[in-house]
């Protein structure tokens, strides 16, 4: 009698509806596809509605017949804008109607079908606590993703201990006192560097709510998959296993993501996982320049600048002398009328030495020849693709784990230079002159050496290589484990 043959274990991913997640968490997706895994990607229908007009997701994935994409609503209005100020909204709302949805796709059968198992596996965004909840009451093995850095993440995990040795809520301007209560930061981690919600002096301030439970939280499902490399962040993930010991590093995501693709003998669509209309005459500019002259500016795709704070950065970076590609995203500024009050001679010195585009294609550009600098909001996908490239960096950070990542930026991995809480034309112009300039050989070569090992992480041997590889067996072995 011929045996039916066995199924490949199908994974459901999860991933917050923000463009990093979802773009970190596409590129998992694929990689799992290319390890024989049956996948189901679910996304908010919002998001959903984004991709199918920006991204190439469906022309992509269609060489993987395990792979579907399912929608999931998110509980606010069409016309919602969902912007960053009310992301808080759009967790709870997640939260609050998603929990029943999401356990009647695992059950309901709808994901499944003659040739794919019912879902054997969750990988779903630590924020989406409700998945573990719905996991937990169906029997399926679950592991969470944090698409934010492990150096933030482990801060979260020390918030409860700093709120009861009264580090924070904090009030005053003295933002330079040292925080002690971060085993393995004590020497150099101020006030100014914790995430942006703990500014606030509010105990009950609902991102800090949010994000002090983060250690108990994360430590609930069998593992956590974290987008970096040991050689990185060693230091901080051996205290992180003290709560989570089973950590899954399998980054540079996207470098790990490209090896793979390399690796298969069949040429495979271009990868766009954007939510925004890419413009690449920027490339062909890029083309004409000459090699390390150019200073790449993206605050990436949520922070949005005054435009007083437009005007320091135009004249700073215009005063500068350096050539430079600027991403100015058509909801990045407040107000509609910015363009027109730039002065004729600061846009005389863009269009001699400077290229502004709505968006980019950023894994190319830092990894483009003329590129010397990236001036970055210090979000962690672009962070690590930073680091990859062998490109030091500005850090102008925004929110969340920002601020702690342009603190390791500047001060751990001595990769470049620190500019939070500053907004003036003077030290921009410094920043990057400095930067690009006068300790240009200086950021260079400790750029590139960190280059090399994020790099070496990813081949065979490597812990990143290694690590995707466990993360699959796991899978694997515990899909059998429910069979058996």
């Amino acid at each position: 009698m011929n045996q039916k043959p066995q199924l490949p274990p199908h994974v459901l991913i999860f991933p917050l509806p923000l463009q990093g997640p979802v773009n970190s968490m596409l590129k998992l997706a694929e990689l799992l596809c290319l390890a024989g895994l049956h996948i189901t990607f679910v996304v908010t229908e919002h998001m959903h509605g984004r991709l199918l007009r920006y991204a190439n997701i469906q022309s992509r994935f269609e060489c993987y017949p395990g792979f579907q994409l399912k929608t999931i609503p998110d509980g606010l209005p069409e016309d919602d804008p969902r912007s960053r100020g009310k992301f808080a909204v759009l967790l709870d709302s997640l939260k609050s109607k998603g929990k029943l949805i999401f356990k009647d796709m695992l059950t309901s059968g709808c994901l499944s079908h003659q040739k794919r198992r019912p879902v054997s596996f969750i990988i779903a965004d630590g924020c989406l606590g409700f998945t573990c909840d719905a996991a937990n009451e169906v029997g399926i093995p679950i592991v969470y993703v944090r698409t934010v850095s492990p150096c933030c993440l482990w801060v979260c995990f020390c918030l409860p201990r700093l709120i009861e040795a009264g580090e924070i809520p904090f009030n005053g301007d003295d933002l330079d006192t040292l925080i002690k209560g971060v085993p393995g930061m004590e020497s150099f981690l101020r006030r100014r560097d914790l995430p942006s919600f703990c500014r606030s002096g509010d105990p009950d301030d609902e991102s800090m709510r949010l994000y002090k439970t983060e250690g108990q939280e994360n430590s609930r499902a069998y593992g956590l998959i974290v987008n970096t490399f040991e050689d990185l962040d060693g230091p901080i993930l051996s205290h992180m296993r003290t709560v989570c010991p089973n950590i899954y590093t399998i980054g540079p995501l996207h470098a790990h993501h490209k090896n793979k693709l390399a690796e298969q003998a069949a040429s495979l669509p271009p990868t766009s996982n954007s939510l925004w209309s890419v413009d690449r005459s920027c490339m062909t500019w890029l083309d004409s320049q000459p090699s390390k002259s150019v200073i790449y500016v993206s605050f990436g795709s949520i922070a949005t600048l005054t435009k007083g704070q437009l005007m320091e950065f135009w004249h700073g970076l215009a005063n500068s002398g350096v050539r430079f590609l600027w991403v100015i995203r058509p909801d990045s500024v407040a107000g509609e009328d910015w363009e027109s009050q730039v002065p004729a001679e600061v846009r005389e010195e863009t269009r001699q030495r400077g290229y502004i585009v709505s968006w980019a294609p950023q894994e190319e550009v830092l990894a483009h020849f003329a590129v010397g600098g990236f001036l970055t909001h210090n979000g962690w996908n672009s962070t690590v693709e930073s680091i990859h490239a062998g490109v030091p960096m500005i850090c102008w950070p925004y929110f969340l784990d920002q601020q702690v990542n342009s603190r390791f930026v500047s001060e751990v991995w001595r990769l470049g230079l620190d500019m939070k809480d500053t907004c003036d034309r003077a030290t921009i112009e410094k920043m990057v002159r400095d930067l690009m300039v006068v300790r240009n050989e200086e950021f260079s070569r400790r750029a590139e050496e960190m280059a090399q090992l994020a790099r070496t992480c990813l081949n065979e041997g490597g812990s990143s290589y290694g690590n995707l590889e466990r993360l699959v067996r796991d899978i694997e072995s515990m899909t059998q484990d429910r069979t058996t």
